[in-house]
């Protein structure tokens, strides 16, 4: 799209300007298309060239950077865009006669504006694949992309549904010409429609506007294909992401049926939001019940768990009988509710219904495990007879169930804040939990451990499990791991680490380079570049660039959404997506032992500080 068809598009295509709108240009040779200024003077444009002063021009063009294009109404700003260039073979005015040369393809892409403004640009600037060649489509989804990872930030659902319903019913027919135009908009307003939820169907398939939404505006489709024959391929592909199934062809649509057809397919499936909706009851949460006041079990259990399935676990984790036991949920401080054995722990959202604590019946007297030293050698034998290499599988599949539901917009809702009571951000919760209890447990199974070579053993397998979980491209599990191990309450242990082979502690040494944070963490960066996907990577450190993205440019300007904070958020975030599978679409697949996964799936863990450093001096007592 050369510049005076980027032009031409803001002003000439543009529905909603206004007479005696006005755009800065800051470079004279703009102005050269006499016919377009002519034509955009009939509309009541006006064109104000930039004097400021500046050292005099050269033959060499003006950089990108320096030519910014400002959409005014009412004399406020509602659009700024930046001119962005790429090669492409295109039509030169000297070879219009049949050769062509490397021509330099001027695009706008949008620095800040109105979210309306924002939608409207991307809607023009948006390449149909049939149009364009690949490098355009792919600038021109990536721009898409941005808009719908990150549009929460500046604009509701219901907002964007009416926006997308204006776009596509505006009516400017009035010829041949104007109703090719109008085709082209409706067919981008569809094709933005399928990737919107094709990106985000998981946090849409419950919100009423987007179910009003898209039965408004499958009818308003099939009541465009008499007059527009080539909207079927795109009904197709709308009515494939919701699994509508359409029984009859174009030609036996009439006036009177497309209504009655349209409502009866919808009968069926309920646009395929609602056929989805037992799809929750699937996914797998993990739950801690905490068996003394500063430690618990995290065990790994569905989101339909009820309390008689939990006390099982327990029970048969601390060999205890499980008629002795009963579930209790801390509802708030001093707040018990004493939970029926058919009683859900989950709520919709997955979250727990309170802090669960597993007591005796007399409610009286919470358990005190692990307090028998021959209890301690068997669970440190327990550990100790397990293959490092499949304890990492177990693990690496543990946290490859959770990040593979992760959505690339969770990072936005939980660096925005948006909407922080609902379950927009579960998964991602999870696995930021699943990392914090993986450091917990390590430490918690070094220092329950009483004896000095057994201790040496168990660090010892724990270096080869980072190792392994590495060898994986399981990043987070292998950063929790090591920081466990580099956890205070364990680097203390003297006594222990000297005994440790020379051969353990030079791998050791080089895992932990790997977590150095100098220079920006540029040790993992540089390794984890070098992983093909898929991979899991280490999230604390993922939020940490977005946030730091959040926090160092301000959202809005002059009232104005800051896009390019948005594109450098959803750039981000993309990483997400771009590691959850190769290029062949496949995901991380192993078989674990069914021994080791009994165990990793049950974690004992001290959560309390202070009770782990009182653990670790009652090893090895300062000096």
């Amino acid at each position: 799209m050369s510049w005076d068809c980027g032009l031409r598009y803001m002003f000439s295509v543009s529905p909603a300007l206004q007479q005696g709108s006005m755009c800065i240009l800051h470079d004279k040779e703009d102005l050269s298309r006499l016919e377009m200024v002519q034509r955009l003077a009939k509309d009541g444009c006006r064109f104000l060239q930039n004097h400021s002063k500046g050292p005099e021009r050269t033959c060499e063009p003006q950089s990108d950077e320096a030519v910014r294009v400002c959409l005014r109404e009412r004399g406020h700003d509602v659009l700024v865009l930046q001119r962005v260039s790429s090669e492409r073979p295109a039509l030169s005015a000297s070879a219009r006669g049949g050769g062509r040369e490397e021509a330099r393809n001027r695009r706008y892409v949008v620095v800040s504006g109105t979210p309306e403004r924002i939608l409207e640009h991307l809607l023009n600037d948006l390449t149909l694949e049939d149009d364009q060649g690949t490098a355009q489509v792919k600038e021109s989804d990536t721009l898409l992309d941005d808009f719908l990872l990150t549009y929460p930030v500046f604009m509701s659902t219901s907002d964007l549904c009416q926006a997308l319903l204006g776009h596509y019913c505006t009516k400017r027919c009035r010829g041949k010409e104007d109703r090719k135009e109008a085709l082209e908009r409706k067919r981008k307003v569809l094709h933005l429609v399928s990737q919107w939820m094709s990106l985000c169907k998981d946090f849409l398939r419950e919100d009423e506007h987007v179910k009003l939404f898209m039965k408004t505006l499958c009818r308003y489709v099939l009541d465009d294909l008499y007059e527009h024959p080539a909207l079927e391929t795109d009904v197709r592909q709308l009515q494939k992401i919701y699994q509508l199934h359409r029984r009859h062809t174009v030609d036996e649509y009439s006036p009177h049926r497309k209504s009655k057809a349209l409502f009866h397919q919808l009968s069926l499936k309920e646009n395929g939001l609602q056929s989805r909706g037992t799809q929750r009851e699937t996914k797998e949460a993990i739950c801690r019940v905490y068996i003394t006041m500063d430690s618990y079990l995290s065990m790994r259990a569905h989101a339909g768990v009820v309390a008689q399935e939990l006390l099982l676990a327990v029970a048969e984790r601390m060999d205890v009988p499980q008629g002795e036991l009963v579930l209790v949920a801390m509802t708030y401080p001093g707040g018990r509710l004493l939970l029926q054995p058919q009683d859900r722990v989950f709520s919709d959202s997955l979250r727990p219904v309170g802090r669960l604590h597993t007591c005796r019946k007399d409610l009286g007297e919470v358990l005190y495990p692990f307090t028998d030293n021959t209890e301690l050698q068997q669970r440190t034998a327990r550990m100790l007879s397990l293959n490092t290499w499949d304890v990492a599988v177990a693990l690496t599949n543990f946290d490859w169930t959770i990040f593979d539901s992760i959505h690339e917009q969770e990072l936005v809702y939980f660096t925005f804040s948006r909407h922080a009571s609902s379950n927009h951000t579960v998964a991602l919760e999870l696995l930021l939990q699943r990392c914090n209890e993986v450091q917990l447990w390590v430490m918690t199974e070094v220092l329950l451990c009483p004896t000095l070579c057994k201790r040496v053993q168990l660090i010892k397998k724990f270096i080869k499990i980072a190792a392994h979980c590495k060898a994986q491209r399981n990043l987070n599990c292998f950063f929790a791991i090591i920081m466990g191990l580099n956890a205070a309450a364990v680097s203390r242990l003297s006594q222990t680490w000297e005994k440790i082979p020379g051969k353990f502690k030079k791998l050791f040494s080089e895992l932990e380079t790997v977590t150095d944070p100098s220079l920006n963490h540029k040790a993992y960066r540089d390794s984890f570049k070098k992983m093909k996907a898929p991979k899991i990577p280490f999230l604390p450190l993922l939020l940490k660039d977005i946030t730091f993205i959040h926090e160092g440019n301000k959202t809005f300007h002059d009232n104005l959404v800051n896009f390019e904070k948005l594109h450098m958020i959803a750039d981000t975030v993309r990483l997400i997506r771009q590691c959850q599978k190769d290029h062949i679409g496949n995901g991380i697949t192993q078989k674990s032992s069914s021994e080791v996964r009994a165990y990793t799936d049950y974690l004992h863990i001290i959560d309390n500080q202070q009770t782990l450093f009182e653990l670790s001096h009652r090893l090895e007592p300062r000096a």
